[in-house]
């Protein structure tokens, strides 16, 4: 087990004097305030630590430093190993001595194993600081939605099958390569493949596009039956080196490449309208939702329903499954809130999407004096609001969460998540939202 901390701050740690300089400080301080942190940290990276070398190593605390580090500044993990080299200002902030710097498989290795609910627990402890600083009160509410997006490319039938014989034809390939595998027989279909998937691409008319797309079906069952029979060869050789790694890559995508298979047979051939719950646009990103705000583009990721509070704050966040209704997510971010702050707020604001008589019932209930929603949809002002002036003060305190999204998706990374599969999708929003949160927070503090 590695140490929490390998250096201690030093007096003669000096950040240049610059705003990112200032920030920097500000947040190395917030974080020296509770090493009580570093033992969510070391619980969920006690097995992903690289090996000691002598006296060098990540501490938990430079795994925590770099992670917010990299969120701060939106840098990949070579970028970040090349910062660490370059400024000794994120030196002094990620506590590293002298020209050692980590590798980016050591850095990416124990920062992918912080896990969502310690970076939420992080969130946490910075709020109640900013309540003791008298910074954030949580008295007033406002709540919005918006959208991340996975790492994906455009979910047409077409490219997914594209995708699926890829995957096959990589799977037949590292069957092949096991020790003591017996000879398989099979084909490359990956170039007909290719040219299928982009013929359908440049080509009008359903008719064509049909038998394109038979083709296409064609060479991907196939690939898929000759994977079955290797699995099944396999299993009779009775070889145990490597198997039971490849035979559970071949369990995790045959459904999926099977329901890609079902959703193109029933659109193309059966001219069906699959529903976006039945559908699976990534092999590799299968958890991704399909979700369409009001009338824009759709996309392809995941609902985010945030709060935030008078100080710009970001209390909290729920990463959605699914397309769930905004107004279904009204009440249990109202209760996420009082079970965090053990009070309901005072006033709280939301954009229309949550406006229903229910939810304005519902919150009053709960002791919020004032309920306001961004559009009335048949509500009237004096049931949300003590006078018209409240509702129009609330109303224009709401926008101010736009703002916030803004800059979460334009400086923190928060348009598009990185990182792959869900947990580490949820992983990717806290980072960004607890990074953005400790620099608002230095700067307000330091106000």
């Amino acid at each position: 087990m590695r140490e929490k901390r390998t250096i201690q701050p030093s007096i003669f740690e000096i950040y240049p004097e610059h705003d990112i300089g200032r920030e920097l400080k500000a947040m190395s301080k917030l974080l020296d305030a509770h090493p009580d942190l570093l033992d969510w940290v070391a619980a969920d990276i006690k097995d992903r630590q690289p090996k000691a070398t002598g006296r060098k190593g990540l501490s938990v605390d430079t795994v925590l430093r770099c992670a917010i580090l990299k969120q701060y500044r939106q840098l990949s993990y070579e970028e970040l190993v090349f910062c660490l080299m370059d400024s000794s200002a994120y030196q002094a902030f990620a506590r590293l001595c002298g020209t050692w710097v980590p590798k980016k498989s050591a850095l990416q290795r124990c920062i992918s194993a912080i896990s969502a609910v310690t970076w939420e627990q992080i969130n946490l402890q910075l709020l109640e600081d900013a309540r003791q600083d008298k910074i954030e009160n949580s008295k007033m509410l406002r709540i919005d939605s918006t959208v991340t997006e996975s790492t994906i490319h455009d979910p047409t039938d077409g490219r997914l099958l594209w995708d699926s014989v890829r995957v096959l034809i990589r799977l037949m390939e590292a069957a092949q390569d096991l020790p003591g595998a017996p000879e398989l027989t099979w084909q490359n279909h990956q170039r007909v493949a290719k040219k299928r998937m982009r013929a359908i691409i440049y080509t009008r008319g359903a008719d064509k596009k049909a038998r394109l797309y038979r083709d296409l079906i064609k060479v991907t069952r196939n690939s898929l039956c000759y994977v079955e029979q290797a699995d099944l060869a396999l299993r009779c050789s009775g070889i145990d080196s490597g198997y039971a790694e490849w035979s559970a890559q071949v369990a995790h995508y045959q459904p999926l490449i099977e329901k890609v298979i079902e959703q193109a047979e029933r659109r193309v051939f059966q001219g069906e309208k699959v529903p976006a719950n039945e559908k699976i646009v990534s092999l590799f990103e299968e958890h991704t939702d399909i979700i369409v705000k009001g009338r824009r583009d759709i996309q392809y990721g995941h609902k985010l329903n945030l709060s935030t509070g008078r100080s710009g704050l970001i209390l909290d966040v729920v990463v959605e499954k699914g397309n769930p209704a905004d107004s279904a997510q009204f009440l249990p971010m109202l209760e996420r809130h009082i079970e965090h702050f053990g009070v309901a707020p005072r006033q709280m604001a939301a954009d229309g999407g949550y406006a229903s008589t229910d939810n304005l019932q519902a919150a009053k209930a709960l002791q919020v004096k004032d309920v306001v929603f961004h559009k009335k949809r048949g509500l009237k002002v004096e049931d949300m609001a003590q006078s018209p002036w409240v509702y129009r003060k609330l109303r224009n305190f709401r926008a101010g969460i736009e703002a916030g999204i803004s800059c979460l998706k334009r400086a923190y990374g928060l348009s598009r998540c990185t990182w792959k599969g869900w947990a580490h999708f949820e992983a990717y929003v806290w980072s960004s939202v607890v990074a953005h949160n400790l620099a608002l927070f230095g700067r307000l503090k330091s106000t």
